[in-house]
């Protein structure tokens, strides 16, 4: 399907008032932007970003996994957005003829001591609804014959798709009911009256009567900007991956998983068959040196100082100290990264893998060093913050984007 091109908004600021000012054009909120548009369709829509195309960091660096659901505490709002994003998320890509594919996936315990969280996982699942199955080292050779482990949970619903192409799509129904999306617009300020907002930018300012804080990496600075006191800080945690070099991409046929380490919301390196073909193993996570490093060379001091010197960082290093001097050696030591692939695929070599581009998590931390697990949405007046959105974001963007347009319909009914 050829697309056509997004139009780029280069001018200055608008009187005019929007209806809604969307800040962030990463898959969240066009979904966002999306959804509203759906529910008001002669909404005046505006998508603020400070890049200039859409889905420059979080999204489009994504490996494309469309989850399932079956890590999730039951209830959750990671649980119900991932099961309803989903089937959101298929239904609009066969809509739109955008690739994507259930191959499934499996979660593999190599050990005996991994076999209680696995049958966590497994009862997770089921009450979920998720369709999955616990199977033996037979079935799990006969669905990945490379793969170690004794034994394994099937999701055969699991799938994967390309975000990237999902966020395109996405901006070109937005502008073709009329909404702008206004690139290269960083947002500084937002000043709050009786019957508007106003969203200061470099290049302006944006009128609005209701804003959306989806800005990822930048959220919670966003919203001290609009005067709200987040309940987490902002701290970025760069993924790094390897790619399988063509002749070694048959070591995985689709998606292996590990058992989860049950205190971190990190789900431990991996293999994923992405939907170009490719085959990613990772990521190592380890601390960034900016919001946005994507490399060891990236630093901005302003940002590494905010992050060493918020009490919920450094409470939290002091409690996973052993395991992010791990993460951090296999970050500096291409023998450690393979040592640890090689707990799910045994023959996999050092000579099959080439570093990949990384991705940047903006892992939302309190102030007692716990990591937010779940999707965390606040909302202030007029302003709705998305203060943590972490995987399966991506999977879950139209139901929540959905679940955002209700919760500011409910309680926004006069001003909308």
């Amino acid at each position: 399907m050829t697309n056509p091109s997004i139009a780029v908004y280069s001018g200055g600021g608008s009187s005019q008032v929007a209806d809604v000012a969307i800040l962030g054009a990463g898959i969240v909120g066009l979904a966002t932007a999306y959804r509203w548009g759906q529910r008001f369709p002669d909404a005046k829509i505006v998508v603020i970003d400070k890049e200039s195309s859409v889905a420059s960091h979080q999204t489009g660096h994504n490996s494309g996994v469309l989850h399932s659901g079956i890590y999730y505490k039951p209830g959750s709002l990671k649980a119900v957005n991932c099961r309803r994003g989903k089937a959101a998320m298929e239904q609009f890509c066969t809509e739109q003829k955008i690739p994507f594919e259930i191959c499934g996936k499996v979660i593999v315990a190599v050990d005996d001591d991994e076999l209680p969280i696995l049958q966590r996982i497994y009862d997770r699942g089921q009450q979920n609804g998720v369709r999955c199955e616990l199977i033996d080292r037979d079935r799990l050779r006969e669905l990945e014959p490379h793969a170690a482990g004794i034994h394994a949970i099937h999701v055969p619903e699991a799938g994967i798709i390309d975000y990237l192409a999902v966020s395109k799509r996405l901006a070109e129904l937005i502008q073709q009911r009329g909404g702008q999306l206004r690139y290269q617009h960083r947002v500084t300020g937002i000043r709050t009256y009786s019957d508007h907002l106003v969203v200061a930018t470099n290049r302006g300012d944006t009128l609005a009567r209701v804003v959306i804080n989806c800005t990822g990496l930048h959220c919670d600075r966003v919203a001290r900007s609009a005067g709200i006191r987040p309940d987490a800080k902002i701290v970025p945690f760069r993924g790094e991956y390897y790619e399988l070099l063509p002749a070694a991409r048959h070591l995985c046929r689709n998606l292996i998983y590990p058992v989860p380490d049950p205190k971190f919301p990190f789900l431990g390196v991996h293999f994923t068959r992405m939907i170009n073909g490719h085959v990613e193993c990772g990521p190592n996570a380890v601390l960034a040196l900016a919001r946005e490093g994507y490399r060891w060379r990236d630093v901005n001091l302003s940002d590494l100082i905010e992050s060493l010197t918020y009490p919920g960082f450094l409470r939290m290093a002091i409690r996973h100290w052993r395991m992010g001097l791990g993460e951090m050696w296999r970050s500096f030591s291409k023998p450690a990264f393979v040592r640890a692939l090689q707990r799910l695929v045994p023959d996999i070599r050092a000579e099959h893998l080439v570093a990949a581009p990384a991705g940047v998590r903006a892992q939302a931390v309190a102030t007692d060093g716990g990591l937010v697990d779940d999707f965390l949405i606040q909302q202030h007046d007029r302003i709705i913050h998305v203060g943590n959105a972490p995987s399966p974001a991506a999977t879950s963007s139209l139901n929540i984007g959905q679940t955002i347009v209700d919760q500011a319909v409910e309680r926004l009914s006069g001003s909308l």
